[in-house]
């Protein structure tokens, strides 16, 4: 999830070495055969611009092997995209209208995933190459034959020119982190029936070896697809677990049984799936014969507890939270056996259907479930589309009409320029002008000495793109533009005669693009994704409150289950995930508060909407007259300072008052002392719900502005891995 921590891999010294190689000679090799052995300038052209756009200017995470298996797919639309645009640039008009669809879809797409968002802007380059002179769509076999030779040279390069080792992915971890669960069930299947401490420290750190930004960027389990969905579903119910395990309360003391005898089983049963379950994502094994126990064994756990008398505080909760790790291991062995068979896995029918709800969806149906969800003006995503769509579009429109010379490198600088905040925009022109002005002037001196000699730019241009390629990403963009005006200065001079003045041209082209780049980023969404996490976040825990109090008066109300409408719940942390995920790439204000744990609302989102589907799913008998009150108070004082804390997170886009000098937020009657004899469904609403004040409590730690509610007496878990 922190795109700062790929960054930095990403750029490591080694690393950047190796794709600057790789990259210098699939280009360099193809534009000389092309240009030099078969005599075909338009075809060296695109086939150099295509490896540049597709290793340069991309940011496809993963090893070279990886990369080379995103490009691949992404060919066939880089012969779509050469196709569209060298009709379309025929007319200004028309290659404008293009440059505003195709450049907003392939912004947009980023919403697919890391790996989606890191081919796009090669993509973007490979269609804005054709819109400009010459309009040759005769040409177009060449061009198309010239992109292909690119490409291909340079998937051979990143599977077999110095191959990197691939890290841990995310499922082995998965695997890693079901094993640690089984043991620490092992060991609660003893006396004393509790957790040592070495062993809760143990599951801690297996929970949180799983959170997204522990993981390479590519092994990142955010695709739009269906193993991607279950593979993410598989982290978060393993965190879940986890975190159960080390929270369960301690056994009920004598002369009630210790364990109890049902108990035991369902521990017994929690063990052997939690077992299979890792090596099934380990690979180890391919069986589903223990999750399927398991599921028949949490069935009759749960209906046995339903029909049950009303028993104490101290069983209650214990049967509670064994209830609540066999839901978490439940779906756990689910969501693996969906991420490792994908839609030939089986999800039996008496499993909460709305968790997994992907289950058989093919491809395009999900990919249009992503897309669709965040078509719309509060998705980062959609915002970042419309910033870059506009400032092309307005790129090709100056170029067109007033005949820019090179108006590519224009529109290659609103491209590459082009932040998600218009801070960021402007500071990152500053230095781009700083250093394409140098750049520029030390290769107007080269193009006038050099003069005609081909020979020498060709056999300059390795040398130089190396260092363009290997400087730039580690110095920063100013080195990186600089080196990269005086690259394509030595392309286009073996290309066609050049004097000095194409250095005057780079500039005027860099400058022209940069300051549309800064328009639209001012104009359009100039906070980025800062102002809209916290209108993002304000929305979310405003549906955790609705959704809070309506689980909460179901559990009051008693009756049979049914599977609740959740939906705006799941869009609203959807939409919070995708803001908070952008949010970790953008520098921060000095103005945010740097205790705020924005990740803590993301998991009290998930919370909310597992927990409160497994109390409406479930069912059972009214708690009673002063348990429903004990109920109604504690779910009043959650969703109230759920309430308090959308407000102050609305403040951060509203400029609205601290809440933290408001009045105190009350939890609950002063009379709400610890539970007496209730229903096993009674003490399972109280247990979530001091849960999710914890998650409340975690969204600001020891600051927080949202005032106590946790009545006295009353604990929730500590925080979970």
């Amino acid at each position: 999830m922190c795109a700062e921590h790929a960054g930095r891999a990403d750029r490591g010294p080694s690393v950047v070495t190796r794709r600057a190689l790789r990259t210098t000679l699939s280009a360099c090799t193809s534009f000389f055969v092309c240009l030099y052995a078969l005599d075909r300038p338009a075809a060296a052209t695109y086939a150099l611009f295509a490896a540049v756009s597709m290793a340069a200017l991309s940011h496809i995470p993963g090893t070279g092997r990886q990369r080379a298996a995103v490009m691949a797919r992404a060919t066939p639309t880089a012969w779509l995209l050469l196709t569209i645009g060298t009709y379309l640039a025929i007319r200004t008009w028309s290659a404008v209208a293009g440059m505003l669809l195709i450049g907003f879809f392939l912004a947009f797409v980023a919403a697919a995933g890391p790996r989606a968002a890191g081919a796009a802007p090669g993509l973007q380059l490979l269609y804005i190459l054709p819109c400009f002179p010459p309009y040759a769509p005769d040409t177009l076999l060449e061009r198309l034959a010239g992109a292909t030779f690119g490409l291909l040279l340079l998937i051979l390069a990143e599977v077999f020119l110095l191959p990197e080792k691939r890290g841990p992915t995310y499922r082995r971890m998965a695997a890693e982190a079901a094993d640690t669960a089984a043991r620490c069930v092992a060991e609660l299947g003893r006396a004393p029936y509790t957790l040592s401490a070495a062993a809760a420290e143990t599951a801690k750190e297996a929970g949180g070896s799983l959170r997204p930004f522990r993981v390479d960027e590519a092994d990142r389990p955010a695709g739009p697809g269906l193993r991607d969905r279950a593979l993410s579903h598989v982290g978060l119910a393993a965190r879940t677990l986890l975190a159960r395990l080390v929270n369960l309360p301690p056994p009920p003391p004598p002369p009630g049984p210790v364990p109890m005898e049902q108990e035991a089983e369902v521990l017994t049963a929690v063990g052997r799936a939690v077992t299979e379950t890792a090596d099934l994502l380990d690979g180890t094994a391919d069986t589903t014969e223990a999750a399927d126990v398991l599921r028949r064994v949490r069935e009759q756990a749960a209906a046995s507890a339903a029909r049950e008398a009303p028993t104490t505080a101290p069983r209650g909760r214990r049967r509670a939270a064994v209830l609540e790790v066999t839901d978490a291991a439940v779906a756990l062995a689910t969501a693996a056996e969906l991420a490792v068979r994908g839609r030939h896995a089986r999800v039996p029918e008496d499993v909460d259907s709305g968790r997994f709800w992907y289950a058989g969806k093919r491809a395009p149906r999900l990919w249009w479930h992503r897309l669709a969800g965040h078509a719309g003006p509060r998705s980062v995503y959609f915002q970042n589309a419309v910033r870059i769509s506009l400032a092309l579009a307005a790129a090709r429109t100056v170029a067109g009409v007033d005949s820019l010379p090179h108006g590519f490198w224009a529109m290659l600088a609103v491209l590459s320029l082009t932040r998600t905040t218009a801070a960021q925009t402007r500071a990152t022109v500053r230095v781009a002008i700083t250093g394409t002005m140098l750049g520029a002037l030390v290769t107007g001196l080269l193009l006038a000495l050099i003069a005609g000699h081909t020979t020498v730019y060709a056999i300059a241009l390795p040398f130089v793109m190396f260092t363009a390629f290997r400087v730039g990403p580690v110095r920063g963009v100013g080195w990186a533009q600089g080196l990269f005006t005086l690259t394509v200065a030595f392309v286009f001079a073996q290309l066609a005669p050049v004097t000095w003045q194409l250095a005057e041209v780079r500039i005027l082209d860099v400058i022209i693009g940069s300051l549309i780049g800064v328009v639209f980023g001012v104009l359009a969404w100039p906070r980025g994704a800062q102002r809209e996490l916290h209108r993002a976040v304000a929305l979310l825990l405003t549906t955790e409150a609705e959704t809070v109090e309506r689980a909460t008066a179901a559990v009051v109300e008693g009756g049979p289950g049914h599977v609740p409408d959740d939906r705006p719940l799941q869009h609203a942390l959807t939409m919070a995930e995708s803001a908070f995920a952008q949010h970790q790439s953008e520098p921060r204000t000095t103005t945010e508060d740097p205790a705020t744990d924005w990740q803590a609302a993301m998991m009290s989102g998930h919370h909310v909407l597992w927990g409160s589907r497994r109390l409406f799913v479930r069912g059972g008998p009214a708690v009673g007259p002063a348990n429903g009150v004990r109920l109604d108070h504690r779910a009043a004082g959650v969703a109230t300072r759920m309430r308090k804390a959308a407000e102050w997170a609305g403040a951060g886009a509203g400029e609205a008052a601290d809440p933290r000098n408001g009045p105190p937020v009350p939890g609950g009657p002063a009379t709400d002392g610890p539970p007496g004899v209730s229903s096993p469904r009674f003490f399972a609403a109280l247990a979530w719900l001091n849960s999710l004040d914890v998650d409340v409590d975690r969204m600001t730690g020891a600051d927080n502005p949202f005032g106590p509610s946790r009545p006295n007496g009353a604990s929730g878990p500590p925080d979970p891995p």
